[in-house]
């Protein structure tokens, strides 16, 4: 759990990051859970975009992704989703 001076923290950092997945029509399925936590994994700090003709809202596919993958919800804009977990083998972001 990441306290809220860390979620502004990350939350600056997220402003230029680029949305990495997109979230479609096709939900949340285990692709793309696995896609996002290998994706974690790797960059620790993650932005997703979810589109218009997705079934799931932002909000429910942030909660839903972030129990699957074991991450923290650092914001929902919008249709955008950014996730923070903090990586095991590639530790870029001191909070």
């Amino acid at each position: 759990m990441i306290t809220s001076k860390q979620r502004a923290y990350l939350r600056s950092l997220s402003v230029n990051l680029p949305a990495i997945m997109q979230i479609g029509k096709g939900g949340l399925g285990e692709n793309l859970i696995k896609t996002v936590d290998d994706a974690l994994e790797a960059k620790e700090l993650i932005k997703l975009s979810v589109l218009e003709n997705s079934d799931e809202t932002a909000r429910s596919a942030a909660d839903t992704i972030a129990e699957e993958t074991g991450a923290d919800v650092v914001a929902v804009l919008g249709r955008k989703i950014v996730l923070y977990r903090e990586s095991k083998k590639h530790k870029k972001i001191e909070l």
